[in-house]
């Protein structure tokens, strides 16, 4: 029962942060559900009475290995997956984290991508972006 439960509420938890906004939110939510579904796949493989399957135990007795196979495969293709949705969501555009509430302010987590070059030149984050961008220049000219 508390297996079930268990993988109850990494299920929920994963489809409430997979429905929020942001992309590192659905990054930890895609992992809550593969959490879930390797459980899942280890509690159907019924190893909990069972015994380990190639230490001599008999046929009867034993464990089925598949399961156990599927679940470590999957934790690898699970954590190629994050690392992959994690790149994106560093290097991807907004993923409307930006405070609505202050446009001029720039956001930690916004990254300029494609909306670089529509910037409003009367803008004061304008000014901002590009004091940066030429101390940056400025910098590798040094170097």
């Amino acid at each position: 029962m508390i297996i079930a439960l268990t993988i109850a509420t990494l299920m929920g938890g994963g489809v409430y942060l997979i429905m929020q906004r942001g992309m590192v939110r659905i990054v930890l939510g895609m992992g809550l559900i593969s959490h879930a579904a390797n459980l899942l796949i280890l509690t159907a493989g019924i190893g909990a009475w069972r015994g380990q399957p190639f230490e001599g135990t008999p046929l009867a007795e034993a464990a089925d290995p598949l399961p156990q196979a599927f679940v470590l495969t999957a934790i690898v293709i699970t954590m190629a997956t994050t690392a992959f949705m994690l790149a994106l969501a560093a290097l991807g555009r907004s993923d409307d984290t930006r405070s609505w509430e202050d446009p001029d302010e720039l956001s930690p987590l916004e990254t300029l991508g494609r909306g670089a070059s529509h910037l409003d030149p009367e803008s004061p984050r304008t000014a901002r972006v590009l004091e940066r961008t030429s101390a940056a220049e400025a910098e590798e000219g040094d170097h």
